[in-house]
């Protein structure tokens, strides 16, 4: 737990703060040999004037052996306590050798300087001006001492005094240095990790994004590449190569942008079992010579092609419905009429017949675009799909003129439950019956609907819509759910989308099960009361 006054980072055995000690160990054992030298040879009698005596020799040797061991402790143990005790060696050693030899009292007191300056580095703000102010006290002690005692001071008073203010001003100046620089380190660091988090995001981002992308240089090399590139490319898309050589046509495409400045919008497949890209292509840099090409999927473009498309015509038909429909509800009332007037010639009854026929498909298709505005909540409730499916074959009867059509149901006596709105389960079912009237049968022949509701091998409830027809071609079944998708012309390619939508809502799942025996299949895979709970 560290105060407010200490540094910040000092508290901990962080490696700036150790890699300062270290140098600060370093110099006091410099500081040590050099006090030993000036004890022990010549040079101290060329620097204090006289030979050294064997008191200043102890001193010198002990200082030496301190600072070794100083030197070496300081590689571990904590910052703060290793720097407390190395500046009290030094004020305790400083005002030894001062007292035994006077005439070296500026020297050391110039020297005590720097270390109280380092000193204050690694401590806190009260413990290094504390350090300042006892080496002053011991300064000036020792001045006093010689002064009181009859020995004539070599410095004058007011020198010993500055010397006390420097290490103040020294410690405090040091210190607050200090602070700012860890404070600056801590904040370097920070912003690095952060940077350095933010680039591996980024790189995971693009790594992983569906959008393939390629960086090629001047020379048409391919430098990188996103997984979905290498995907969307293939195997001739890995390493370091030319773009002509992984794939040559989206090399033209590249080498006409860059001639040109058009983006070619028709979509390019690289290889015959790829799927189908939309590359668009983007200058790195302003004065660069490295691209970035951008390979997207061109499904998922079309697909959100078709979700604006809808999005725009559900706000659309929504505006138009009673505009279209007030007119339409006029000329089959009219039509009505005129078929209760006897006086319309036999002959011309079947014109009337073909104009209520009309109408009634005019609103059918207006109901089928509506459906795609409208989105409402699902209210899942608990229902017995046995049950429902033997009471939806019973109304269908009796409200649609089935004629020499067949609908039948085909079910288990024991109960089915599930987890769905009965009103868009109603809705979907309709949907999926009225499309096996119509392309569910074979020529010339009426239709045979079932309706099978049963269990799967996991206990999942299916409601299985089967006709007798032709069955649907494989390259036609993967586009059935797609919306305006028709094989007819006289259809809106909407039903079986309107019936998938209204299924997702209900947490439930419409699928085409291909039936080897001939006929068509669309499979609603329900949710089961037991493993769904509503919120």
């Amino acid at each position: 737990m560290t105060g407010p006054d200490t540094p910040p980072s000092v508290a901990s055995s962080g490696s700036e703060s150790r890699r300062e000690l270290h140098y600060f160990t370093l110099y006091r054992l410099f500081e040590a040999a050099l006090l030993c030298l000036a004890a022990f040879s010549p040079v101290g009698i060329m620097l204090g004037g006289a030979d050294p005596s064997l008191l200043s020799r102890l001193i010198a040797v002990g200082y030496l052996l301190a600072s070794g061991a100083l030197f070496f402790s300081g590689r571990r143990g904590h910052i703060v306590r290793q720097a407390a005790i190395g500046v009290s060696v030094d004020i305790i050693v400083a005002a030894l050798a001062i007292g035994a030899q006077p005439g070296v009292a500026s020297g050391v007191a110039m020297m005590l300087l720097f270390n109280i300056g380092a000193a204050a580095l690694l401590l806190p703000l009260r413990v290094g001006m504390a350090a300042a102010a006892s080496a002053g006290t011991a300064l000036l002690a020792q001045h006093l001492w010689h002064l009181f005692s009859g020995d004539a001071p070599r410095q004058p008073t007011v020198e010993i005094l500055m010397f006390g203010i420097s290490y103040l001003a020294l410690a405090s100046l040091t210190t607050l240095v200090g602070r700012q620089v860890r404070l600056s380190q801590a904040l370097a660091a920070r912003r690095g990790s952060q940077a350095e988090s933010l680039a591996e995001v980024n790189e995971l981002i693009i790594r992983r994004m569906r959008t393939g992308v390629l960086l090629v240089d001047g020379n048409d090399e391919i430098l990188l590449a996103n997984e979905a590139a290498i995907l969307q490319v293939g195997s001739a898309g890995e390493g370091r190569r030319l773009l002509a050589t992984a794939a040559p046509e989206l090399d033209l495409r590249l080498r006409r942008w860059k001639r040109d400045g058009r983006m070619d919008a028709t979509p390019l497949q690289l290889a015959p079992d790829l799927p189908e890209v939309l590359p668009r292509f983007a200058q790195l840099l302003a004065e660069g010579d490295q691209v970035l090409v951008f390979l997207d999927d061109a499904e998922l473009a079309s697909r959100r092609a078709e979700t604006l498309t809808l999005a725009t015509l559900g706000r659309f038909s929504a505006s138009l419905a009673h505009e279209i429909r007030n007119p339409l509800a006029a000329i089959s009332y009219a039509t009505q009429l005129l078929e209760e007037s006897r006086e319309i010639p036999e002959s011309d009854r079947r014109l009337l017949e073909i104009i209520y026929q009309q109408t009634r498909r005019m609103n059918g298709i207006i109901e089928d675009v509506l459906s795609l505005a409208r989105r409402e909540r699902a209210q899942p409730e608990h229902v017995d799909l046995a049950e429902f499916t033997r009471k939806f074959v019973e109304d269908y009867q009796q409200t649609q003129p089935l004629e020499q059509d067949t609908l039948e149901a085909r079910t288990t006596k024991t109960p089915i439950p599930c987890l769905v709105d009965q009103r868009q389960l109603q809705q979907a079912v309709t949907a999926l019956v009225h499309n096996a009237r119509i392309y569910g049968r074979m020529p010339g022949e009426p239709a045979r609907i079932e309706l099978h509701a049963h269990l799967d091998p996991k206990d999942a409830p299916l409601l299985d819509v089967i006709d007798h027809g032709p069955g649907i071609p494989e390259a036609v079944a993967a586009q059935l759910f797609r919306p305006f998708f028709t094989t007819s012309s006289h259809g809106t390619g909407l039903g079986l989308y309107i019936a998938r939508e209204l299924c997702l809502a209900s947490q439930a799942n419409l699928q085409h099960v291909p039936r080897p025996a001939g006929g068509c299949c669309f499979r609603i895979r329900l949710a089961s009361a037991r493993t769904i709970t509503t919120h």
